[in-house]
């Protein structure tokens, strides 16, 4: 399995970065999760963190849509298709 840890502006509607762990890496990667949390925090940004976990990219991509296509791609979407 890997992590992924996703920094997504909801503002913007999009992904500011993402970045890969192994899964020996979970400990590591929860840190830098709970690292960005803490400093938007203090900032007051308005983003959302999230830390993913799936067999490979593609299949984030897949479960997890919404962080990856824009508006325009969003919207095409059926009235019930799931996005995330």
């Amino acid at each position: 399995m890997m992590l992924f840890l996703i920094d997504y502006d909801r503002r913007a509607g999009k992904l500011v970065t993402m970045r890969a762990f192994d899964d020996s890496q979970r400990a590591a990667a929860l840190e830098e999760r709970l690292e960005l949390e803490l400093e938007y925090h203090r900032s007051r940004i308005d983003r959302e963190v999230v830390l993913l976990e799936a067999t490979n990219e593609d299949a984030i991509r897949k479960t997890h849509r919404r962080y990856f296509a824009d508006i325009a791609e969003l919207a095409k979407l059926p009235p019930h298709a799931e996005v995330d």
